[in-house]
Formats: C-alpha cells, sequence, structure tokens
C-alpha cells in the first residue's frame, strides 16, 4: 500500500509513526481534536504528516466546505501570521461533538472535577507537608515577650516540622503544657476524597480504576472482564476514529 511506510514506520522525519499517534491522542484526549498537516508532492502523492497544535486551529464552513484556519507562532516568509488549509489537507481526528465537526474538550466539561482533583493534591501537599501544623496546643503559664515567642517557635519548626521529624520527642521548659488535638472530620476524609476524585477523573476517559492502580474492587475473576470492558468500551471508539 503506498502509504504503508507512513503510516508503520515515519510520518515524517522527525517522528516516529507511534510519536505521532501518541501525541495526536494526547491532543484529543485533551481538547477534544486532533489535527495533522498533509503535506503532497506536485503530484498530489502523501509525502509527510505533521502535527498541528489544536489551541492554534479554528474550523469553519465557508459554503460547502470546512476551512481550518492555523495561526502561526510567527510571521513566515510571506509574512503571513495565520494559514488557511482546505479539508483535503488536514487529518482531523475529533472526539464526541454535537455538530460533527468539532469535538468536545473532555477537560473542559470536567474542569470542576479536574479542579477539585487539583485543590485536594495542593492540599494534601500542604497537610502532610507541614508537620507542625496545629495538631496541639502549646500552653505557657505567663506572657512570652516578642524574641521568646520568636526562639520557641523558630525551635519548633526546626525540631518538630516536617515528616522526618515527626514522633520526635519534646523537651518543655518553664512549665510549658502540650494538649494534642485530634485531626478534623474534614481533615480526616482527605485521602477518600482523593481517591474518589482520581476515579472520577479516570471516568471522564473511562478507564476501569484497576488502571489506575485503584484494586480495592479488583478481583482475579473480574480483573479479566474490567480489561475487556477496557477494550470494549474505552479503546473500540477511539479506534474506530483512527479508522
Amino acid at each position: 500500500y503506498p502509504l504503508y511506510s507512513l503510516l508503520h514506520d515515519a510520518p515524517n522525519p522527525e517522528m516516529t509513526s507511534f510519536e505521532l499517534r501518541e501525541t495526536l491522542m494526547g491532543h484529543v484526549a485533551t481538547w477534544g481534536n486532533a489535527y495533522a498537516e498533509i503535506e503532497t508532492d506536485r503530484n498530489g502523492s502523501v509525502m509527510a504528516l505533521w502535527p498541528l497544535r489544536p489551541d492554534r486551529m479554528t474550523v469553519e464552513r465557508v459554503g460547502t466546505a470546512l476551512v481550518y484556519s492555523y495561526r502561526l507562532t510567527k510571521a513566515d516568509s510571506q509574512g503571513r501570521i495565520e494559514v488557511q488549509l482546505p479539508a483535503d489537507r488536514v487529518l482531523h481526528i475529533r472526539g464526541l461533538g454535537f455538530d460533527g465537526i468539532m469535538g468536545y474538550s473532555p477537560i473542559a466539561l470536567a474542569r470542576q472535577a479536574v479542579g477539585l482533583g487539583m485543590a485536594t493534591e495542593k492540599f494534601g501537599a500542604s497537610f502532610f507537608g507541614n508537620g507542625a501544623r496545629p495538631g496541639g496546643v502549646l500552653e505557657h503559664p505567663g506572657k512570652l515577650g516578642p524574641n521568646a515567642y520568636k526562639n520557641l517557635r523558630e525551635t519548633l519548626e526546626q525540631r518538630h516540622g516536617g515528616i522526618e521529624n515527626a514522633m520526635r520527642l519534646m523537651i518543655l521548659e518553664e512549665g510549658m503544657k502540650y494538649t494534642a488535638m485530634g485531626i478534623p472530620p474534614e481533615d480526616a476524609q482527605f485521602l477518600e476524597t482523593r481517591q474518589f476524585q482520581r476515579s472520577e477523573i479516570a471516568a471522564i476517559f473511562r478507564v476501569p480504576p484497576h488502571m489506575i492502580g485503584d484494586l480495592e474492587r479488583a478481583t482475579f475473576s473480574n480483573i479479566e472482564q474490567q480489561s475487556t470492558d477496557f477494550h470494549v468500551n474505552t479503546m473500540a471508539p477511539w479506534l474506530r476514529r483512527w479508522e
């Protein structure tokens, strides 16, 4: 087949065929659309496929034809900032859409779920990285001056702050007392929230839990069925689009 070497080996001098598919699949999974320019020679034979960034592409219908307008990073030799390509010059792989022309962006549609996942990850870094968080209250019988307060705080942070200093022996002076405090319920549920968000984001792409390391409900009897379900309901629709 004339295009075999281009599709199987190297679509252009800079990429392998796997790298092109991987790049375009990343584009369509996040932006909902993937584009590649089809380079042809004077006879119309396909010479190469070059990936195009989806954030710079605009697709419009002009009359009965589709026109792809691509914004360049800088002006080309002809002084153009935007190049228009006819539909037969663009390989366009689209996800689920509303008009058959453009696909929805899964990230845009599920921005709240993704945002909550990012927020819980940021909170977790702060939660576990700061061992000197109010896990307890230090009481002093008198009143500390500014310098004494500063020195005491710096000493506690140096000796007891961070994961590496967890469970370290604390020595108190001048009648000070330490009262431990329990973790608030909303903090204790943090790990459950983060696990739920991972599963929710995976569900956006129809990825089964066991493929993101969540084996809580996986068994030897159903793991094969889950893998089959992944092929039928997740991969098959994408493979059809590529075909």
